[in-house]
């Protein structure tokens, strides 16, 4: 299990031009380890900025990201090693695919990693299972296999690596509704398996409330709110005030207990 820790981090796009975006503004937040933390906000709140700081794909303007307690810049020759302990999956992975099979995709990360043949044909099956991927999908071609089964082959690439920090940028986005499940489920039970930190951008209260154990509310590039699922999803009237809203069941547990 990991840590990953902001320490009073800023990040500025186009910074001192005309067209300067301040994406993150003096950020501090802990990720707990072994847990999976759901990452909300609008569009243009830090989100996905925050997630690509995490694995050094972004480096802060200022401020520290830390890696069990360790600034993952003070050696910037060791972030290929910093990348396997952090596992990023950018939106709409599937694009990225490119073997002739499946099991070639999932199996370019560990064979990156230097492992044997057994062990990295051990991480393919692992990981296929894990997205639920039926084995004879794995001899097949990218362009065979539907929208969301691309996605969940994506998503195993980076799972076969065994990241200790696994983090999805709006990983069931433009799903239906059982591929978002079948997706979101895999990554829940990859966390609860693997004892990593999961950390999941997403637009969807009712798939945070699902499936995160904590919460980080997004505003105008810092943290808002942060705190367990339950403890976030008990502020309706704050969220409301920024223009979000709780889940359908935590709302109407809350106008329950106002009626007593």
């Amino acid at each position: 299990m990991a840590t990953v820790t902001l320490e009073n981090v800023s990040y500025i796009y186009g910074e001192g031009t005309p067209f300067e975006i301040r994406a993150l503004d003096d950020v501090s937040l802990t990720v707990r380890s072994g847990r999976v933390t759901g990452i909300i906000g609008h569009t243009g709140s830090g989100k996905s900025t925050m997630v690509q700081l995490l694995n050094g794909l972004e480096k802060p303007g200022s401020g520290r990201v830390l890696l069990d307690g360790r600034d993952i810049w003070e050696d910037p020759k060791n972030m290929r090693a910093i990348r396997f302990r952090v596992g990023l999956v950018m939106q709409y992975p599937e694009y990225q695919l490119f073997e002739e099979t499946i099991a070639a995709d999932i199996a370019f990360g560990p064979r990156n990693m230097g492992l044997d043949e057994e062990e990295i044909a051990l991480r393919v099956r692992e990981a296929a299972a894990f997205v639920g991927l039926e084995p004879e999908l794995l001899q097949k071609s990218p362009f065979d296999l539907s929208g969301g089964q691309k996605r969940r082959a994506a998503i195993a690439g980076v799972m076969a690596m065994r990241p200790e920090v696994l983090v999805l940028d709006e990983p069931a986005a433009g799903l239906d509704p059982r591929g978002r499940d079948i997706i979101l489920r895999g990554i829940r039970e990859y966390g609860e398996r693997t004892g990593s930190t999961v950390i999941i951008v997403s637009h969807s209260m009712e798939d945070m409330a699902a499936y995160c154990d904590d919460i980080v509310v997004m505003y105008r590039a810092k943290v808002f709110l942060a705190g367990t699922r339950d403890e976030v999803f008990s502020h309706a009237g704050e969220l409301a005030s920024v223009g979000l809203d709780v889940p359908q069941i935590t709302h109407l547990s809350l106008l329950l207990k106002e009626r007593g």
